[in-house]
């Protein structure tokens, strides 16, 4: 087991497509560090260079406490399970475990004892006669993750290996993936467009866009503490509510939130009075969670809107709405249980004032 370093590490292809831009991370040893974003952020390209499927452009990637720029893939000692499983269908699942074995020309004792811990470990040993055909997507996955760690890797990487997987599966193989991990204590990197994926597995998860790290946190903090509107954007299902709003300073000290026609109250203990004066009357972008709205009764500190769509999803309901005074600004707030209005309703929405987050105009996080 080791850690992984990337300094300064940049990736650019032939033709100047620039995948990589500037990339510092440690991920320490022992660590299961999951990489999420959108599709072309850069995630699988920064593991693909962790495995030396890549050569780097720019910088040093150091695994344990040396460089490995100019290793192979094979000198490296990492272990890479794809989301395709990549398994010899013609071999059975225990040939599949003892090939990268065998390929290092281990002693028949020892890659014995390997394929026994490996299926032992993820309960495929009643499996190990059967070919990849006569298996589940499940298990495959975890024939997958077998062949992988027979080798006793140093780094574990895994390239959106549920993408195959269908709901309930996904949910079943995600919590064995994390129990694994527990088990083992090996240096996991994890890749996935799914931010359910990242936030229940990830020790720590680096948020990607366009290349460059938005924010690297444990999952708690980048839901409670996002850094800038990308990660407050992307980061929750359904997402923060993102709109354009203004800090109005009261002349008794605080301040409010003009949105619309509508002042909201907010929160000194986030923003302190002081800041707020500063950022008075400049255009920001507020946002709020959707389990931070509420539907008021009373029209104070509330904002009028009017209900576009209900989704009802039993235990709760998520409600879309516009705002009545600017049809462009969207809501959605998630309720508990089934509220007693329709579509087309006119209703009054309050914002939880400790839960209103504001964003300047670089797009960083304001206050504390």
């Amino acid at each position: 087991m080791a850690s992984v370093e990337f300094e300064h590490v940049e990736k650019v292809y032939p033709g100047g497509t620039r995948a990589v831009s500037d990339c510092n991370l440690r991920i320490d040893d022992g660590e299961l560090m999951v990489f999420v974003g959108p599709s072309g952020c850069g995630k699988s390209t920064l593991l693909r260079l962790v495995a030396g499927l890549e050569e780097l452009t720019r910088g040093t990637l150091r695994i344990g406490d040396r460089a490995v720029n100019d290793l192979t893939p094979q000198e490296r000692n990492i272990a890479m399970v794809f989301q395709d499983y990549a398994l010899y269908p013609y071999m059975t699942v225990r040939a599949n475990l003892e090939f990268p074995l065998k390929m290092r020309k281990l002693e028949r004792d020892e890659i014995q004892r390997r394929v026994d811990w490996a299926a032992d470990l993820l309960d495929i040993a009643p499996l190990l006669d059967r070919l990849p055909k006569q298996l589940s997507g499940g298990q495959r996955q975890r024939v997958a993750m077998g062949r992988a760690l027979v080798r006793e890797p140093t780094v574990f990487l895994l390239d959106e290996p549920l993408s195959n997987l269908d709901a309930k599966l996904r949910v079943q193989v995600r919590a064995e993936i994390g129990e694994l991990q527990r088990r083992t204590g090996t240096t996991m990197i994890y890749v996935t467009h799914d931010q359910v994926e990242a936030m229940t597995l990830g020790h720590r998860v680096a948020v990607l866009f366009e290349g460059r790290l938005q924010q690297v946190a444990p999952p708690r903090q980048l839901y409670d503490r996002p850094a800038n509107v990308f990660v407050a954007g992307f980061i929750g299902n359904p997402p923060m509510n993102l709109f354009r709003a203004h800090v109005c300073a009261e002349p008794d000290g605080g301040g409010t939130l003009l949105v619309g026609d509508t002042r909201l109250p907010l929160s000194s203990d986030r923003f302190p009075t002081a800041q707020l004066r500063q950022l008075a009357d400049r255009p920001l972008t507020a946002g709020a969670r959707p389990e931070a709205l509420h539907i008021a009764a009373a029209e104070s500190a509330s904002i009028a809107a009017v209900v576009e769509q209900l989704e009802s999803l039993g235990h709760e309901t998520l409600v879309h709405a516009v705002l009545e005074s600017d049809r462009s600004v969207r809501l959605v707030a998630r309720l508990q249980g089934m509220p007693d209005f329709e579509v087309n309703a006119a209703v009054r929405v309050q914002i939880d004032p400790q839960q209103i987050y504001l964003f300047g105009e670089n797009g960083k996080a304001l206050g504390g």
